[in-house]
């Protein structure tokens, strides 16, 4: 009996080594300026807060990824961007689902809230997201994306709420 106990207080301790260690870098890039590809991450403060003329977008189709920081709350992920007739999208899969819903809250938050920061090469744009259902743009953006990433997004998953698309418009 004392062999049986003994193992699984073995077990119990080699499954709680990864677990703190996950948990301590979550917790670690929460704090940190930015985001890396695994944990979300704190606000966005270091990098040039650009103001001027609205940007020619174009030059994010040679960037895979951007960082993206809500206001409320002041949180930052990771995400994939495209641009079409001058205008910077954001999107989220998954939405459809209920684990996609549970999983990325973002877009809620977004939704209700769509204040935000991206931060591409280092450069800091203020932004407002505005959640796109509809259009006849739909069918350019989604060609932007599905040329540029492995996505199986289409304006019918867009439509559908599948698929949630924001337009990263300048904020007033």
């Amino acid at each position: 009996m004392q062999i049986v106990k003994n193992t699984i207080i073995v077990i119990l301790c080699l499954i709680l080594i990864p677990v703190t260690a996950v948990s301590t870098a979550a917790v670690k890039q929460r704090l940190s300026d930015g985001s890396n590809f695994v944990f979300s991450g704190g606000p966005l403060v270091e990098g040039e807060l650009y103001s001027g003329p609205e940007p020619d977008w174009s030059f994010v189709d040679n960037i895979p990824l951007i960082e993206l920081q809500l206001i409320n709350p002041p949180t930052t992920r990771t995400i994939w961007t495209a641009e079409n007739e001058g205008k910077l999208y954001v999107w989220s899969g998954y939405m459809g689902t209920t684990v996609g819903r549970m999983w990325k809250q973002w877009p809620l938050q977004a939704e209700a809230d769509g204040r935000a920061i991206v931060r591409i090469n280092g450069v800091r744009y203020e932004r407002n997201l505005r959640r796109i259902q509809s259009g006849p743009d739909l069918e350019g953006i989604a060609a932007a994306i599905t040329n540029k990433y492995p996505s199986q997004t289409t304006p019918a998953s867009i439509e559908s709420g599948s698929v949630w698309l924001f337009e990263a418009e300048p904020r007033n």
